[in-house]
């Protein structure tokens, strides 16, 4: 283990906080590091592996896709590209109706706000505060956190924050060249905080209202991992853009920006050689194929509701609130939350943080009971640590 750390430490350039594993083989919610080590894995790759590690739907579709075709750029048509948009316009809410692939939800997002800019020929977006949109230029001045942006700026123009879940903050910071309003139905990577129906619906009355478009983030909370495919179904949005990514492929990377018919693009004005590539593409038709016919929304919902039932927080003072919406879970705590994590992960299980203070859990939503019983064993001991 020692000599892959010390080989990824002297030719990758230090930008991750690395957690001292080196994990080398996954099925479903088990990983297992170089020395035969297992771990309940509750990051799921920030919310990737919807579907379990290693899913034998996925692996066989890849495995015939790459001795069959793996790329193929967006100047032809494929099979597998056509399967795939058809099956995600059939999924998705009923005003989208288009969809542009591409590589992460970085990517999706920036498609997002250029589709915007082209559409309405205005500059301007309202965001939310705690908002996490991506760390390209355009995404990540669409993020709130100063500490992802200082050093980059200056950034993309044009971007004003209001307190979520405020519409009177919102509707004030509206303008004449507001060209969208871009909110994510969960705030995950701010510390999984849960959108009000009423306040989305406020929201999408004012945008069509004023006619400005409605872009909604779905990167953490699509393809099951909320209890419903998406977020938005919960809160009955019909978003005039959808991005997508994460759960999409069951790990290969992936990203897709869904459009409603107000879209209006041309002919070169974006594009990606890698994205919509066939490999993706099969990878993406078995993901969703596998999470329809096992109801995994469902699954999702049931085992969220069953943590929430079986995690009792009365006995564990460290503890101010406990946030979940099917298998997305922050725990926010009194204390910072990284020292638990790390004992979390000495004691076999894997977590994230979701701001300074939340222990976020984004399992597969495959993750079997007993695994889920345990995760609660270990979280109660753990958390029931006053001081470390």
């Amino acid at each position: 283990m020692k000599a892959f750390q010390e080989m990824e430490d002297q030719f990758s350039l230090p930008l991750f906080n690395k957690r001292g594993l080196t994990l080398v083989r996954g099925e479903n919610a088990l990983v297992w590091d170089v020395e035969g080590r297992r771990y309940i894995d509750c990051a799921g790759g920030h919310g990737v592996v919807n579907v379990g590690h290693a899913n034998p739907r996925v692996a066989t579709a890849l495995a015939e896709q790459a001795q069959t075709l793996i790329t193929c750029t967006g100047s032809f048509y494929n099979d597998k590209r056509a399967r795939l948009l058809k099956k995600l316009i059939e999924i998705s809410p009923a005003s989208l109706q288009k969809a542009f692939l591409c590589n992460s939800g970085a990517e999706a997002v920036e498609a997002a706000l250029k589709f915007a800019r082209l559409t309405t020929g205005k500059t301007e977006f309202v965001c939310a505060r705690r908002g996490f949109h991506g760390r390209t230029m355009g995404a990540l001045s669409a993020t709130f956190n100063p500490n992802y942006k200082k050093d980059f700026e200056p950034l993309v123009p044009g971007f004003t924050f209001v307190p979520f879940n405020d519409f009177p903050a919102l509707k004030k910071a509206l303008t004449d060249q507001t060209a969208a309003v871009l909110l994510e139905v969960v705030q995950g990577e701010g510390g999984v905080h849960i959108g009000r129906k009423e306040y989305f619906e406020d929201v999408q009355k004012l945008c069509k209202e004023r006619e400005i478009l409605l872009i909604i983030d779905e990167v953490q909370t699509g393809f099951g991992r909320t209890g419903r495919m998406f977020a938005s179904e919960y809160v009955d949005l019909q978003p005039d853009i959808l991005c997508l990514a994460k759960g999409i492929a069951g790990g290969v990377p992936m990203g897709a920006t869904l459009c409603s018919a107000k879209i209006k693009v041309l002919h070169g004005k974006h594009g990606s050689t890698f994205g919509g590539n066939p490999l993706a593409c099969a990878a993406g038709l078995a993901t969703i194929d596998f999470i329809e016919e096992n109801n995994l929304p469902e699954q999702a919902f049931e085992k969220g509701q069953y943590f929430k039932k079986q995690f009792k927080i009365d006995d564990l003072p460290i503890v101010t609130e406990v946030r979940q919406i099917g298998l997305m879970i922050g725990i926010e705590l009194k204390k910072k939350a990284q020292p638990y994590i790390k004992i979390l992960q000495e004691k076999g299980v894997i977590a994230i943080p979701a701001g300074p203070q939340v222990v976020r859990l984004l399992p597969p939503l495959t993750i079997e009971y007993e695994l889920l019983d345990e995760v609660i064993e270990k979280l109660t001991h753990v958390l029931g640590k006053t001081s470390l």
